[in-house]
């Protein structure tokens, strides 16, 4: 008599779900799912929009009332409100959990520094130089106001995600096609769900919704945002170095024109006007490289498709956990003609 096929018990499905809970994806968990979904009612949304909007706004009349100048408490308004928003996307809508994994993210692509610097940086450096040693660069930059300074940054990172969402859903389109059965259980292999996927077939209940596609989208947002980071850092570096190295202070002055520059405390040719300088070029810089990595097809090929494979991974694994889920749902439900007995 032939054996009975092998369905994970409720152990295994807890261990697919931890699975990808430590993978950045907890919106593939049906329970976390349903929990996020009430976080997302338009009641509760327009009650944590008002909070933060009357923290920002009390923060603006707080500097108002203290003869600051309201215009000066406009980005510490905008930093608290973005505060609660932060807050609740971690703790409600469980942002946590795709921060975490994208914290190990980080350190774990710190080996593609070196490949990635040597292949995106020589080229970006050239043409970024030439803007280093330009005196309309350091009399825009350099004299801008702290606060002016960081909201140009926040533009700039600004419009890299947005250029970045609008670019990286084209990667998901392969994930709504269908994917047969022996393709599944292979891409399952090292997860808890191995060796199970074979009879799995694409339904509607195996079908990415929306709050799984934009879990892969934030994990493709990341994985790219890592990079960029990474490769703008590394830009910083070498400007403050290259700046300290020939740029005098005599000529940081003519090109400012200004009475003296604000050097740091036990460095002799620092000054705040190279780092606001050198961070102003690392946020142009991390622009530009996130134009050159979604456009340039070696890069993608390179640097892109590992995320792509883990992604497929994941999508596999989550259509044999909503198959084997779905089929436990149906053998625990009431019997209608029993009458819940």
């Amino acid at each position: 008599m032939p054996e009975p096929a092998h369905r994970p018990d409720p152990v295994d499905l807890a261990a697919a779900e931890q699975w990808f809970v430590g993978h950045g994806l907890p919106y593939f968990v049906d329970d976390i799912r349903a929990e996020v979904h009430r976080g997302l009612t338009r009641r509760r949304l327009l009650l944590v929009a008002a909070v933060a909007l009357l923290l920002g706004a009390g923060v603006v009349a707080g500097f108002a009332l203290a003869d600051l100048g309201w215009d000066n408490g406009l980005v510490p308004g905008v930093n608290a409100a973005l505060l609660v928003l932060a807050a609740y996307a971690l703790f409600t809508l469980r942002a946590w959990v795709i921060a975490r994994w994208a914290a190990r993210r980080t350190f774990s692509s710190l080996g593609l520094l070196f490949p990635l610097v040597t292949r995106a940086l020589p080229l970006l450096l050239l043409f970024v130089t030439f803007l280093f040693i330009n005196a309309e660069v350091w009399q825009v930059a350099a004299t801008l106001d702290g606060s002016v300074m960081w909201l140009t940054v926040a533009l700039f990172v600004a419009i890299t995600v947005g250029f970045l969402l609008a670019r990286l859903p084209e990667e998901l389109a392969v994930f709504d096609e269908e994917v047969d059965p022996e393709v599944i259980a292979r891409r399952c292999a090292g997860t808890p769900l191995e060796g199970i996927g074979g009879d799995v077939r694409a339904s509607e209940e195996t079908r990415l919704g929306g709050l799984q596609k934009a879990n892969l989208l934030l994990m493709l947002l990341i994985t790219q945002l890592v990079q960029v980071v990474l490769l703008s850092v590394s830009v910083f570096v070498f400007f403050v170095l290259f700046g300290l190295l020939v740029m005098q202070p005599e000529v940081i002055v003519t090109w400012t024109q200004q009475e003296s520059l604000h050097a740091i405390p036990g460095f002799d040719r620092a000054n705040w006007e190279l780092v606001q300088v050198s961070v102003f070029l690392a946020a142009f810089s991390g622009f530009y490289f996130t134009v050159y990595a979604v456009t340039d097809e070696l890069y993608r090929k390179q640097f892109f498709s590992s995320i792509l494979d883990e992604l497929e991974r994941a999508v596999s694994a989550r259509a044999v956990y909503r198959s084997v889920r779905g089929a436990a749902d149906s053998r625990h439900a009431p019997d209608a003609t029993t009458g819940g007995a």
